[in-house]
């Protein structure tokens, strides 16, 4: 029988009843596509974990050292809910138990996005319609999808193993499995959240609240159970926290440990339950519709402003970034005193902590670390609340608001207003949870997070520039963040040279909470803000809209 579309877009005649006919020809277009964005995602998954290997090496250099380590663990529930438990003293073991969480984490975000933006993204902006009406069969594109981030990830694998191999083959296959088999979990699982939304928005962000739940349950489960004394701290067992986590089941690989092989079967099992689902629910609704049907709005419009307008298109994302941002507060200030015990009296380590926190009290180090941790990431909430104005203008829902008595300027400063005063909000939330988690004086922990805004408003308006000049390239603004974000986290690990951190807006303030505030590169930071924003105002006033 033919499926139709409420606009008349029909599968079945052209495709002769082949519902992957053309899966070649999306993904090829789906590869082409993302020729940029997915091997800089690969790159940076495996290259944190292979570029640990040197790290770990530095830091603990005698199995003493190592062994030391583990048995901090054993009773460091703060850190284990961080990063896991130690399962082995070797050097392989630690980068597991250092990178691998997080490493599977960064492939679950790269598969969702990669699912979302090939499926629910191409209906919304009304191009899937346009090559259903070819020879595209009805699963075809969500087939493309899925095999284009089973791909990336099968890369991630592929590097992993092999810049691992050196510490052992089976240890490396292992690690690389576990990160990769949580990204296709993740793939399948944007799948089904794809057909039951309408919103490419609300599918990623329902996406990644999932993922997060499953970090906090993997992190209550890990902080709750012990190491086994009778190994010197090592392993012990599994919560059932643990066990209702993908996540926890990526550490429960135990690579460099006793490897556990069943454990990616059960991933692969799980993938494939998750992505029959997803094409049996993709068999049974139309283009662009979604089993979760769009809430109507009001009869009559409650909106009045360009502002009020941006703030309603944004609250959702800000509230959710604000008590994300809350709760990590809470739990990093929580690990404050608890990194004594992870770092001890091993200098290479107290140095990494001082480069990134600048002071040698080792808890205010680590709290002045998360605090710039915090403002890398918060950077990130900037630049997707700045470029939401290019989303408006390119799905050509900015055009009728323009068209009207609204002005580009006014328009343009209602997002402005929701990316950099989201910004501050976020920070404080940050500084609050650090504060409450830690027992520290609000007021030194507030004057640290908002010496981190200037270098955020910075990035922001690098984004804004980008966006206003050359609108083609607006996405570029992603690449820019990043690379402030790996400079800031990886760079002191890695030795990087202090000018080449200073290529990051971050390298310039002041580490705090410790020392005296400085105040000349906040300063310089913000008049610079100022100037791009400015520059990025004129310039998108000169120039057409993309249409």
């Amino acid at each position: 029988m033919t499926a139709v579309t409420e606009t008349g877009a029909a599968y079945a005649p052209r495709t002769g009843g082949r519902p992957f006919a053309g899966t070649g020809t999306l993904l090829r277009l789906a590869l082409r596509r993302d020729r940029i964005v997915l091997p800089v995602w690969v790159l940076v998954i495996a290259g944190m974990v292979v570029s640990g290997v040197g790290s770990m090496q530095t830091l603990y250099d005698s199995q003493a050292e190592r062994t030391r380590l583990a048995a901090s663990m054993a009773t460091n529930g703060s850190l284990r809910s961080l990063y896991g438990p130690v399962f082995g003293d070797s050097t392989g073991a630690l980068v597991a138990w250092r990178f691998g969480t997080f490493a599977a984490v960064l492939a679950a975000v790269m598969s969702l996005i990669v699912v979302v933006r090939h499926t629910r993204e191409e209906e919304e902006t009304g191009r899937q319609e346009l090559l259903s009406s070819a020879m595209v069969g009805r699963r075809a594109p969500l087939t493309a999808a899925l095999l284009t981030a089973v791909a990336a990830n099968a890369a991630v694998v592929l590097l992993i193993t092999a810049g691992l191999f050196g510490l052992g083959s089976a240890g490396a296959l292992a690690l690389g499995l576990a990160v990769g088999g949580t990204g296709v979990l993740f793939a399948t699982a944007a799948a089904i959240v794809a057909q039951l939304t309408e919103s490419a928005r609300l599918a990623k962000g329902a996406t990644a609240a999932v993922l997060g739940l499953a970090f906090v349950l993997r992190a209550a489960g890990d902080a709750g159970t012990a190491g086994d004394p009778a190994r010197g701290g090592l392993g012990g067992g599994s919560s059932p926290l643990t066990w209702l986590s993908p996540v926890g089941w990526a550490e429960n690989v135990r690579a460099y440990a006793d490897e556990r092989w069943w454990v990616p079967l059960l991933m692969l099992a799980a993938a494939g339950l998750q992505g029959a689902v997803a094409y049996f629910l993709a068999g049974r609704r139309d283009v662009g519709m979604g089993f979760l049907a769009t809430r109507p709005g009001p009869a009559e419009g409650r909106i009045a402003t360009a502002g009020g307008l941006a703030w309603r298109l944004q609250r959702a994302t800000l509230s959710g970034w604000a008590a994300g941002f809350l709760l990590a507060g809470a739990v990093f200030g929580g690990m404050a005193d608890g990194a004594a015990d992870l770092v001890g009296d091993n200098a290479q380590a107290r140095e990494i902590f001082e480069r990134m926190g600048g002071q040698t009290a080792l808890t205010d180090a680590f709290l002045a670390a998360m605090v710039g941790m915090f403002g890398l990431i918060a950077a990130l909430y900037a630049v997707g609340s700045v470029l939401r104005m290019h989303g408006e203008e390119t799905s050509q829902r900015a055009e009728p608001v323009l068209a009207n008595a609204v002005g580009r300027t006014a328009w343009a400063a209602g997002h402005l207003a929701v990316a950099f005063g989201g910004t501050v909000l976020i920070m404080l939330l940050a500084g609050a949870g650090l504060a409450l988690g830690h027992g520290r004086d609000l007021t030194a922990i507030t004057g640290a997070v908002l010496a981190q805004v200037p270098a955020v408003w910075t990035l922001a308006g690098v984004a804004l520039l980008l966006y206003g000049a050359v609108p083609g390239a607006a996405t570029a603004g992603w690449a820019v963040a990043g690379l402030c974000l790996a400079l800031g986290w990886v760079g002191p690990a890695l030795d990087v040279p202090q000018a080449v951190l200073n290529l990051s807006p971050f390298g310039h303030l002041p580490k705090l909470p410790g020392p005296r505030m400085d105040w000349p590169p906040v300063l310089v930071l913000t008049v610079l803000a100022v100037a791009l924003v400015a520059a990025g105002l004129a310039a998108f006033r000169r120039r057409d809209l993309r249409t």
